[in-house]
């Protein structure tokens, strides 16, 4: 069993996807990330960087006490491993596999989150910030539109790499990005949305905040943080 500690953000789809895809019984405990739920100190010994997802694996592989992990990226290469689904067991393919997950993780997710947050969320419209991050959304879109022309998917195979992925470019338009001039990654995240795990993993999401809001205080909540939070937790 797996307990998730999940709220419906895109790093939150990517476990339910996983789980979804390979079948692992779980159970969804929601932190409520613009309720500060991520605070609170029985979290925080999960998370230490306050922020979703975690997990906690009651019956790891090698048996004894229970294994807590966060970040997402961590949480899908555990997964994957425990599994032995999703990742090659070759070093190659492997390899493959975990460059574009890193990639993701690093450059995709936190571009897009930037972005976002200035087109969106912040009080202050500041050009060169939207543009900033607008334009560099866009070249990571191109680059993975490039890698598609070479697979069916982003490492070869449907891999952990594609689930880590698709729930950022799902936000495409909300990003102010066309689709239209990405012909592969257009190809592959119509194949991706249909798979029957993804479907499954996104209805969850909507029976868990089935009318998603940003509310003022939910804003001060997730961006009025800074050392102090860390401090006082």
């Amino acid at each position: 069993m797996i307990e998730l500690y999940y709220w419906t953000t895109p790093n939150g789809h990517k476990i339910t996807i996983f789980l979804e895809e390979v079948g692992l019984p779980y159970k969804i405990i929601p932190i409520n990330i613009g309720a500060g739920d991520q605070f609170k100190p029985e979290y925080l010994q999960i998370a230490p960087n306050n922020k979703i997802p975690a997990i906690i694996d009651l019956a790891p592989e090698e048996g004894g006490a229970p294994i807590e992990i966060f970040e997402s990226g961590a949480i899908l290469l555990y997964l994957a491993d425990k599994t032995k689904q999703f990742i090659p067991q070759n070093l190659r393919g492997r390899t493959e596999v975990i460059q574009w997950l890193f990639w993701q993780m690093s450059g995709l997710g936190p571009m897009m989150g930037q972005n976002a947050h200035f087109s969106t969320y912040a009080t202050e419209k500041i050009p060169y910030a939207i543009n900033r991050y607008r334009n560099e959304t866009s070249r990571l879109f191109a680059v993975l539109d490039k890698q598609l022309t070479k697979h069916s998917y982003i490492a070869g195979e449907y891999s952990i790499a594609d689930m880590a992925c698709y729930p950022w470019i799902a936000r495409f338009e909300a990003l102010q990005q066309n689709m239209d001039e990405f012909e592969h990654l257009k190809r592959w995240f119509f194949a991706v949305q249909s798979r029957p795990a993804v479907v499954r993993a996104y209805e969850k999401a909507n029976q868990i905040n089935p009318q998603p809001t940003m509310t003022e205080d939910a804003k001060r909540i997730l961006f009025g943080q800074n050392a102090d939070t860390i401090k006082r937790s």
